[in-house]
């Protein structure tokens, strides 16, 4: 690991001007994509990157979350290579699974599809990798490449076929970008010694994996049921309603989740250290109370004003033919609502050591959310099940809300000033 380390708040700068310029890229070139890409191809484009995602989630079999944690650098050099010929086995898995799609048709640019999950688990590699060296600069660049190079390829590609270049021109920007991106850290962040790496005997690779099996048997499955909601969403919407219905659902979702991801990182990290560092479980509880009222107006605004109007501001931003994105939005208005108080509230349960309750509920959650999704469809296709969302997911989140709120005896854990947020 690097021997001097950078400062905290330089940091904590670096990673979060390139974190909100990797989001806020694509989010503003939002509406020139929209007009290049029709809803068809935004279904087919959501229908693969769930999927790529759900996968390459894995793809190292998260072994590249203990690289922080490898007591040398002899240690990291095994555990790298532990992760890359993971990584390897699973991109070629992708590549089966990929042929076997495309040839019954079911997942467009099926090809794509080990490249997908090749570039991203690579990426997350190298992330980690950086972050143990903590080469901060590197990561911050690397994001805004991955993430915002994407959407400029996506761009791109979209104006240099005029006629349309269809929905592999959505797939195939992403794809680049996170190759880019892993490329810039296999280059810029930290120095690998790729001789070492390789020579890494089996022996000293079954040591690693053993010493870290909590990675691959506790937090994979974890990992992969998380991501698995989204695969199973577009897919349920697909078989019911077409991939048009799927491209309505992407476009909304992403633009519908963007406060929260904006502001959650930046509530989660205030909110943790002064959870940690309570000198009592009234004190902690009340720094919720007080978070969760200051989250709630702004979410009830959003809520309001998607409802009210979400059609009309869905239609001026991205053009008169995606109004019907606008009617989800509507939809799914107190559901977002919610989803934006709640979303930063993680934390919590860990300041206060109930990751196990925590993870109970989540599971809860998710299979509430197929099956309301699943039902909604049935009765009233994707608007219908914008609503049936609404209904039952809001029930879940004020549960969740009033638990912490009433949470009986929240635990207090002595934590330095420097306590920093778990990502």
């Amino acid at each position: 690991m690097s021997s001097t380390p950078v400062a905290l708040p330089r940091a904590t700068l670096t990673l979060l001007a390139g974190a909100l310029l990797a989001q806020a890229l694509p989010l503003a070139l939002g509406p020139w994509l929209a007009r290049l890409y029709s809803p068809e191809d935004y279904g087919r484009y959501t229908t693969f990157a769930a999927l790529a995602a759900n996968l390459a989630v894995v793809a190292c079999a998260r072994y590249e979350y203990a690289l922080p944690m490898a007591r040398d650098e002899a240690e990291a050099e095994a555990l790298l290579a532990l992760a890359w010929r993971v990584l390897i086995g699973v991109a070629a898995l992708a590549g089966l699974a990929g042929a076997l799609a495309g040839l019954s048709g079911w997942l467009p640019h099926a090809g794509l599809l080990a490249a997908a999950v090749a570039a991203a688990g690579a990426a997350q590699l190298g992330t980690m990798w950086a972050t143990r060296r903590q080469r901060f600069l590197p990561l911050a660049v690397s994001r805004v490449v991955q993430h915002g190079g994407g959407a400029l390829l996506q761009l791109g590609l979209g104006l240099a076929w005029v006629g349309g270049i269809g929905s592999i021109g959505l797939v195939a920007g992403p794809v680049l970008g996170a190759l880019a991106g892993a490329l810039l850290l296999a280059l810029w962040g930290g120095g690998i010694a790729w001789r070492r790496v390789a020579a890494v005997d089996r022996e000293r690779l079954r040591e690693v994996a053993h010493r870290h099996r909590e990675f691959p048997l506790l937090n994979t499955p974890h990992a992969f049921l998380g991501a698995l909601q989204d695969t199973v969403t577009v897919v349920l919407i697909g078989a019911w309603a077409g991939d048009p219905a799927v491209g309505l659902w992407g476009l909304s979702l992403r633009y519908l989740k963007a406060p929260a991801s904006l502001i959650g990182g930046a509530v989660s990290q205030a909110l943790y250290p002064r959870l940690t560092g309570a000198r009592s479980g009234a004190e902690a509880r009340q720094a919720v109370r007080q978070v969760i009222a200051v989250l709630a107006a702004i979410g009830a605004t959003l809520a309001l004003l998607l409802m009210l109007a979400g059609p009309a501001l869905f239609a001026w931003a991205f053009g008169e033919r995606w109004r019907e994105a606008g009617e989800l939005a509507r939809a799914l208005g107190p559901y977002i609502g919610f989803h934006f108080v709640c979303s930063p509230l993680a934390v919590v349960t860990m300041a206060w050591q109930a990751q196990g309750w925590a993870l109970r509920l989540a599971l809860f959650g998710q299979l509430l959310f197929v099956l309301s999704l699943g039902l909604g469809l049935w009765l009233g296709g994707l608007r219908g099940a914008g609503w049936c969302l609404s209904l039952t997911m809001s029930g879940y989140f004020a549960y969740y809300l009033h638990t912490l709120c009433t949470w009986s005896d929240p635990p207090v854990v002595a934590a330095s000033p420097a306590a920093t947020v778990p990502a």
